[in-house]
């Protein structure tokens, strides 16, 4: 039996083993999507708008891995749609652009395939994390990067197809939404990615 867990062969997301116990679990589950859901409007604020691409430096990315991780797949996922509903619906909790509004058009922009990558790469990342990669430094970087190849994907791809005459054709797109960023978004993966392993090992001297 794992320690952390409490479970044989089976892992669990991070939030999962925190109520596993509790008598409000569904009431704590709810009120930590709805966090992940705020602390990815509140990075969106925090943007650098660069001059020669659309995409804006953000610190959106690590909230969405870590919290896809810390709620699981399906809760971080539901935590992103969320987020997007929020935006749709013309709440300012997406980041400051020069070219489109706050709303649904922003899905239509330049930054519309990162922003519909979001829900995808936390599911990816909790679906990771539930089977114990966020327990351990070297492997919660590996799930945080595979969310991050997710986003890339998305968000490249968007610019590339959609985003004419901004990004037209993938070396375009390239250049304005995946080299300006990569090394940054994996320094900060990298920042991030011991909160997990150090919250797991609170949990287990709890339980030992």
């Amino acid at each position: 039996m794992n320690i952390v867990t409490g479970r044989t062969g089976n892992f669990g997301s991070l939030l999962t083993t925190w109520t596993a116990d509790a008598g409000t679990s569904s009431a704590l589950r709810i009120g930590a999507v709805l966090f992940i859901t705020a602390a990815t409007a509140a990075a969106a604020q925090v943007s650098v708008p660069l001059g020669f691409t659309p995409v804006p430096l953000v610190l959106q990315d690590v909230v969405v891995l870590l919290g896809g991780a810390a709620l699981g797949s399906r809760l971080g996922m539901a935590a992103q749609v969320l987020y997007l509903l929020a935006g749709i619906s013309g709440l300012p909790v997406f980041a400051a652009s020069a070219v489109l509004p706050q709303g649904p058009l922003r899905l239509l922009g330049p930054t519309g395939g990162y922003l519909i990558s979001y829900p995808f790469a936390a599911f990816l990342t909790g679906y990771l994390a539930e089977r114990g990669f966020d327990r351990r430094y070297s492997t919660s970087v590996l799930a945080m990067i595979a969310g991050l190849v997710v986003i890339f994907a998305f968000g490249v791809t968007w610019l590339a197809m959609f985003a004419r005459p901004v990004a037209a054709g993938f070396d375009a797109a390239l250049r304005a939404g995946f080299y300006p960023f990569v090394l940054g978004d994996i320094v900060k993966i990298f920042l991030g990615a011991a909160v997990l392993p150090g919250v797991w090992k609170l949990i287990g001297r709890r339980q030992a």
